[in-house]
């Protein structure tokens, strides 16, 4: 049944609870407590597609048309995922029931609160019956479509197994780790990847089984085992177009916790636009850092205090100043990487020494300094310090 309504308050609701942390936890907690299979993926994975369905109700409360034209990529992309993962559709759909049930419930409070006219709302409510009829509907599509989609039987136990292995499950028998051409004893390098199209993701894995290793989807992305690292150009050039991040080879049940520290590195490389085949120990500071933010605020505070964010000027010291760290304190190749002339690093360098009066980043021999300059501006700087100014 499709309704008429008027654009109504109940939408700027919904668009208030996607951006709720504490909501989307709800959602979460919903969704997992009535399915145990979703539970088993992880909270991540759960948050990533309750988040993005959350965000598409509120533009859909505030149309008038029906379901064609409206976009369900989000949920179209969650029965995709969950049929590579090997989750049965009946507890995928017991899971969106629950987070669109906890959805409704919590969006009727909320407009009851805000004095929401009892018509409107129960408009509001059918509506959204509407959009959660619409959401398993595309799931399941999306669903049956990876189905046909899916590799060989032997490939999905891999790729179940590699899950089970990466997500911290109950350590997997001898056996099984045989079939999978792992073993119990074994040294093995983490990867996974992000910003590959499906056709990129199925060509890497085939380029991970060609090297003796396993590969599947693991929390919505592409992961693998491998033995060894790769050498240049083994994992062919899909991994150049997006970003790859491989950890050192670790026994398997340190392997969680690589993993982990994998995902978060290809968040940190994403901030910078890196792209291509990268080693987890690169992103080690970043990593570190952004557990303390606020000491990372504070820091900023004393070194860069009297720079104004807002200045387009002080930016570009600052980011001169951070250019001049990440490039081992060179002044030709931070010029290279600024297109500028050494002379401006140099000068920008002293201006930037002449407003903070705090000892040079480009004069400090300790370490431990230079890696306090190197936070503090990356924090000063924020995560879109974007492209690196140009004259």
């Amino acid at each position: 049944m499709t309704v008429t309504h008027q654009p109504e308050p109940v939408a700027g609701i919904l668009r208030d609870m996607a951006g709720d942390a504490g909501v989307r936890r709800q959602l979460v907690h919903a969704a997992r407590t009535h399915s145990p299979d979703v539970a088993r993926l992880g909270e991540a994975e759960t948050l990533r597609h309750v988040t993005a369905i959350v965000a598409a109700a509120g533009p859909w409360l505030g149309t008038f048309g029906g379901v064609d034209g409206q976009d369900f990529a989000a949920a179209l992309l969650l029965g995709t995922d969950r049929a590579e993962q090997g989750v049965p559709i009946t507890s995928v759909l017991r899971g969106v029931q629950a987070a669109l049930t906890r959805t409704v419930e919590i969006a009727v409070d909320r407009s009851r609160s805000a004095g929401v006219p009892d018509g409107m709302l129960l408009s509001a409510v059918l509506r959204l019956k509407e959009y959660g009829d619409a959401v398993e509907r595309h799931v399941i599509n999306g669903y049956r479509t990876a189905e046909q989609e899916l590799p060989p039987a032997s490939d999905g136990l891999r790729a179940r197994l590699l899950r089970r292995i990466l997500t911290g499950g109950a350590p997997p028998a001898a056996g099984d780790l045989a079939r999978a051409g792992l073993r119990p004893g074994g040294r093995y390098h983490c990867l996974v990847a992000d910003g590959l199209d499906a056709a990129a993701s199925r060509r890497l894995a085939d380029a991970i089984a060609a090297l003796r290793g396993i590969a599947g989807r693991v929390e919505g992305r592409p992961a693998g085992l491998l033995p060894r690292m790769p050498g240049s150009g083994e994992l062919g050039p899909e991994a150049a177009g997006g970003l790859v991040v491989l950890s050192p080879a670790v026994p398997l049940d340190q392997l969680p916790p690589v993993h982990r520290l994998c995902v978060r590195a290809l968040t940190a490389g994403g901030r910078r636009g890196r792209r291509g085949v990268r080693e987890l120990t690169e992103f080690a500071g970043e990593i570190a850092t952004a557990e303390q933010p606020l000491l990372g605020s504070l820091l900023a505070g004393r070194l860069l205090g009297t720079l104004d964010p807002a200045d387009v000027f002080h930016r570009q010291l600052a980011l001169t100043a951070l250019e001049f760290l990440e490039h081992g304190r060179r002044l030709d190749q931070t010029a290279a990487a600024l297109f500028t002339h050494p002379n401006t690093v140099r000068y920008r360098l002293g201006r930037l020494r002449q407003i903070t009066g705090e000892p040079p980043a480009d004069a400090t021999a300790d370490p431990l300094d230079a890696l306090h300059w190197w936070w503090a501006l990356t924090t000063w700087l924020g995560p879109d310090r974007g492209a690196p100014l140009r004259e």
